[in-house]
């Protein structure tokens, strides 16, 4: 008895060490196969191309799906129409010129209270009597933290000394100062606002789960978000409230995106949870490297399952009540530079006049999502800032979409 039991104890002690070997195995077979599955969809994703594509009339063939009741419109950026050295007053006006049904303007809040005594609205002011004046329908974005337009982040100085770290998630505990600031605010501009019948919905925050890539990586909590919704309520609760999020259907960006909105979400679960409209910021091919005398770019245009998330999402949003628009359709390049390049007799490889067509027309053609409460073409301003520097080609794309759609 007792050999016996000596025999079979070693045999014993070694099925655990077998057992974690083979855990290892199937753990490294594991690891390779989702590598394997990470790099397939990336390698179809990824274009190598020459960043300056000669310019073609391609634009003025391609049909135009109808639009049916989706209000086609734009959002106006001053800090971008800025950066590019246009004159704000005079670039709106000449937007203004075609027949936008609906503009998306912006309170930026390091702009609008520049001390703590000090609360200044009249460039506000003067945007919402000039697109009310061309007959046109406003979503204003309220903030607080996030507006829409680089660098997003509009926090006044005196509430925040110094950046916080990157990585930091603002919540209603860690910065209970900056969450009453941002309530007041949201509220002093909503109040302010109400009456005017040009304003359909109101925008709270700017895709505020999501960090923002290649700059920093703050992002607002879901809690600190429903407090300023609560805010926003308190002034006005006539008018349908937009939350809107990152759609880019790249299942690398996907990857990337759930793990650094890990411990919350992002912004389109936050905007399923407790909006009106649940906005979709679309942007299908932008630069991420350079290559020599090469531009390597994030191209998810021809990617099956592009289309798929887009319907899931449409069909999501129809069967729960809720409206669903696209807040920002690539309409301007996307390159390596934050302010894009404008090349004479070129356009950039990332958004030419004729991406500006087909990527409304992605949107257009989706069964799921029709009817689209709206459709906001993003880079209005650039296509002025082509337009002064002799290529009328981006804004004679977006009028005939305005016709033809």
């Amino acid at each position: 008895m007792g050999s016996e039991a000596q025999k079979s104890k070693p045999t014993n002690m070694k099925l655990p060490v077998q057992r974690r070997l083979m855990s290892r195995r199937l753990l490294l077979r594991a690891g390779i196969a989702t590598a394997i599955l990470a790099i397939i969809p990336l390698g179809a994703e990824l274009r190598i191309e020459d960043a300056d594509q000669p310019l073609s009339n391609n634009w003025s063939q391609i049909p135009i799906e109808p639009r049916g009741p989706t209000l086609l419109g734009i959002s106006f950026r001053p800090n971008n129409a800025r950066a590019f050295g246009l004159e704000i007053r005079p670039t709106l006006n000449t937007l203004l010129e075609y027949p936008i049904q609906i503009v998306r303007l912006g309170a930026y809040w390091n702009k609008i209270e520049l001390s703590g005594d000090q609360f200044d609205t009249s460039e506000l002011d003067w945007q919402i009597d000039t697109v009310e004046k061309a007959g046109a329908k406003i979503i204003l974005c309220v903030g607080a933290l996030k507006t829409f337009g680089f660098p997003e982040y509009y926090i006044p100085q005196h509430y925040m000394l110094k950046p916080f770290a990157d990585g930091t998630l603002i919540t209603p505990t860690t910065k209970p100062g900056l969450l009453n600031a941002a309530k007041n605010f949201v509220f002093r501009i909503v109040d302010r606002y109400k009456l005017r019948k040009s304003i359909v919905a109101w925008q709270l925050e700017n895709e505020p789960a999501d960090p923002l890539t290649f700059a920093h990586f703050w992002r607002i909590s879901a809690d600190f978000v429903k407090q300023e919704l609560d805010a926003l309520r308190a002034s006005d609760t006539s008018r349908p409230v937009m939350i809107n999020g990152g759609f880019i259907p790249s299942l690398s960006v996907r990857i990337g995106k759930a793990w650094l909105t890990r411990d919350q979400g992002d912004s389109l679960a936050l905007a399923k949870e407790v909006s009106n409209i649940i906005g979709v910021d679309y942007y299908p091919r932008i630069a991420i490297s350079s290559l020599a005398s090469k531009t390597i770019y994030l191209d998810t245009t021809k990617v099956p399952w592009g289309q798929g998330d887009r319907d899931n999402l449409a069909k999501w949003a129809r069967s729960h009540g809720q409206q669903f628009m696209v807040a920002e359709g690539q309409a301007e390049p996307w390159e390596l530079t934050t302010v894009p390049p404008s090349p004479k007799t070129y356009a950039p490889y990332s958004c030419t006049p004729q991406d500006l067509i087909e990527n409304y027309n992605f949107w257009a053609s989706c069964e799921e999502c029709r009817p689209l409460y709206a459709y906001l073409f993003w880079g209005a301003d650039y296509w002025v800032l082509r337009k002064n520097n002799g290529d009328q080609q981006y804004l004679s794309a977006f009028a005939r979409v305005l016709e033809h759609a």
